[in-house]
Formats: C-alpha cells, structure tokens, sequence
C-alpha cells in the first residue's frame, strides 16, 4: 500500500450467496477516481474479510480498470455500503462497528431505518411531524380499520422495504367496496370483513404500516414526487440534489423500477419548494444520527398535495443511484469531502 494516500476510506458492502462481492460497483469506482485526485484512496471489503490484524480488501485502480485483492491496515474511515437489511444485522457486522467506535475510526451510516421506527421518532419533532401522513402499525384488524374510515383510501407498506417493494393502495368506497391496488393488479371485496379475512396473515406476517394516501399534485395528469439528496457538511446537512419522479403506467409509485419516469427537476422549481426542502434537511438529518449514529448521507421522498401541502414519505439511509448525471456528480463530490472532513484528524 503507498503510504502517500491520505486519508484510506474503506468502503464496506457485503458478499452474495455465491461470494461474489454485492453493491454498486459504479459508486465505488467514482469515489476512487475522485478521492485520488484528492490524495486520498479507498478499498472496498466484506466482513468475511475483516481481520484483528487487518482487513482484506479490493483496490480499484483506474488507469488499468481493474481491481486487484490487497491485505490493508484499519482504514481511517468506514462507508457502510451493505445493500442488505439481513447481512448488516449479522453478529459479526455489529461487532465490528463496536471495534470501530473503540479504535475511534469515524464510520457511517450506521443502519437501514424501520420506516415506522422512523415515523415515531419524527412525529414528536415540531420541525417534521407538520409534515407527516398519519401513520400506524398493523397490528390487529381495528389499527386499520379506524385509520381507513378516517381516511378512506391509506398506503400499506412493509416496514423494512425500499424502492416501493411490497406496496398497495387500499380504498373504501362509499358504498363499502373495498379496493386493493398493486404495481401490477387490482382487487375487490364486498366489505372490509371479507379483506381482512383474505390479507390478515400478510399483514400480520411481518410489521406492515397502514398510511394515509395523500392526494398528490399532479404534472400533465400523473402524480409526482420529490426525491432529495443531502449530506453531512460541518454541524449541518446541505442538499445535493433534487430529482422529480412522476407515476406512469400506475399510481401506487414513483419508483422508476416500477414504471415511474423522471421529470427534471427545472420544470417544477419553485421558491417554495427550495424553502421546504430547506427547512426539513438538517432537523431530519440530526434526528437520524442522535437516534441511530451518524448519518454522512441520507435522501427524502417528498409530495405536495393539491391543496398545496407538503408531506415527508420516506426517507432513506442508503440512497440509490440518482438518473441525474449532475445529481451522482454531486454526490461523489459531497461524500468525498465528507471523508476528508471526518478524517482530518487522523491525516
């Protein structure tokens, strides 16, 4: 290893059940690239390859394209990209994130969020609860009943999904029907009764939210949403991007994987949007690291109703790749002088 890379990132993901090495290969490259030009170099690695002594790692090298195993010393800051909820929860991961606050090496972000974990911190946050859809957690048939009957159409979402997996629209009609909506199909009861009776055990399988469906604004007759970027810069958050994901061939998500498509952010720019975003990002940022750690990175799935309200949806600990060439640019940018900020210590 040349000693003269200040500061050594190590990038930590996880490996697939056939030990090839999981993540977005395309992050892990750009951040290379970017943090050599700043006399900085990174690795990536798995907690297979964690070591007392060491850790074995990959060091991308970008004049030759190609990674290459080497064996490297603690790095002086760890970058959680595990793109799995289960690999993150293993004994081992958590052990060693206890090494690395004793050895005092700065890493983030801690974890993948419970959505309704995040809802009960948040709705006791004068800056965020305003801005939140009534939310509950599943847990018997009279949680959704009441918040159904009050609402007449909710979202029901797993509490450990992302990228809108698992996600129905449910709807009572005033003449009783209740409609279930998907991605992909729809269905019908007769009474809430004979709904229950039929989705109860996935309910109740796994924790299930039941939110209030927002009736969104729309651009040219399709709903839309805002996807934010931010990321830590001193004692504050600062945005890095804002994208617009509008629905398409359904309404139940924005989601691009699931039929969604992208709007330029330009089209829709407005003063009061900038002072939404503004308000929201370093309360949810400082909220996420008192109750879970350090959070260097986090993105926001937001709407505005008809009405003209503003709502938080989601937001999310390990932020997919952005479609926005500009947006990803900006990203690398930001988590790059992040490194450099935490690390100066050690350098």
């Amino acid at each position: 290893m040349n000693k003269k890379f200040k500061p050594l990132i190590g990038i930590l993901t996880a490996q697939k059940a056939d030990g090839a090495i999981a993540g977005n290969s395309r992050l892990f490259r750009s951040l290379q690239q970017k943090l050599i030009s700043l006399g900085g170099i990174s690795f990536v690695f798995t907690i297979e390859g964690v070591r007392e002594e060491g850790i074995e790692g990959y060091l991308y090298l970008p004049k030759k394209n190609s990674w290459v195993k080497k064996q490297f010393a603690y790095p002086d800051l760890v970058y959680n990209r595990i793109p799995f909820r289960t690999a993150e929860q293993q004994k081992k991961v958590q052990i060693f994130f206890k090494v690395l606050k004793e050895k005092n090496i700065p890493f983030f972000n801690p974890c993948f969020i419970d959505k309704y974990e995040l809802y009960e911190c948040f709705k006791d946050q004068p800056e965020i609860n305003r801005f939140l859809p009534e939310t509950v957690l599943i847990k018997n048939k009279q949680d959704l009943t009441r918040l159904v009957k009050k609402h007449h159409s909710v979202y029901l979402k797993p509490a450990s999904s992302s990228r809108g997996k698992g996600i129905f629209r449910l709807t009572e009609s005033p003449s009783l029907l209740v409609q279930v909506e998907g991605r992909k199909k729809k269905e019908s009861y007769e009474t809430f009764n004979l709904f229950w009776k039929e989705w109860k055990e996935r309910l109740l399988r796994k924790p299930y939210l039941a939110q209030e469906a927002i009736d969104s604004a729309e651009y040219n007759g399709s709903r839309f949403d805002f996807r934010i970027l931010a990321h830590a810069s001193g004692n504050e958050y600062q945005i890095t991007g804002v994208g617009i994901r509008q629905s398409q061939e359904q309404e139940i998500t924005t989601h691009i994987p699931s039929g969604g498509r992208l709007l330029p952010y330009e089209l829709l720019q407005s003063a009061e949007h900038e002072e939404f975003f503004q308000s929201i990002i370093s309360p949810i940022g400082r909220i996420l690291s008192e109750h879970f750690g350090f959070f260097g990175e986090f993105s926001i799935d937001a709407g505005i109703s008809k009405t003209g309200k503003y709502y938080i949806y989601e937001v999310n600990s390990k932020p997919m790749s952005f479609d926005e060439p500009e947006i990803e640019a900006g990203k690398i940018d930001s988590l790059c002088h992040l490194f450099l900020e935490l690390t100066k210590n050690n350098i």
